[in-house]
This record gives structure tokens, C-alpha cells and sequence, in this order.
């Protein structure tokens, strides 16, 4: 998963799946501003549907599907 930070930002990159349940947590903490590339460990999880939510300083940046396939 890929973003761009156009300044330096408290980042929370969460997954969820389709019922709401969050399935995992991709990055928690303060980043500088930059481009950044988040490998999703989706092992343990089984193929469907899935959502990723963006958030820099609290605010939602973001939320976008994806679907994983095994």
C-alpha cells in the first residue's frame, strides 16, 4: 500500500474486513513527509474482500477496497 505525506503527520494505516472487524494494523506512528510503501502480511487471513483506512492527524485521508486472493 502506497502514500505520499506532503508533511510530516501522526499516520494510522488500519485494515479491516467486510463486517467492520479490524484485521490489522500497518503502521501507528509519527512519519516525516515523503513517499512510503506498506507491505500487507495477508497470511494468516483468507481471500475476500478487504478495506484499508488512511489516517494522518486523526483525519480519515482515505479508504479504499481491496481484494485479496490466495
Amino acid at each position: 500500500i502506497r502514500f505520499d505525506l506532503p508533511k510530516a503527520a501522526d499516520v494510522k494505516l488500519e485494515v479491516y474486513n467486510t463486517i467492520g472487524a479490524k484485521v490489522a494494523v500497518l503502521a501507528n506512528d509519527r512519519k516525516p513527509a515523503g513517499s512510503y510503501t506498506v507491505r500487507f502480511d495477508a497470511s494468516h487471513l483468507a481471500s475476500g474482500m478487504y478495506f484499508y483506512r488512511f489516517l494522518a492527524d486523526g483525519k480519515v485521508i482515505a479508504t479504499q477496497k481491496m481484494l485479496l486472493i490466495k
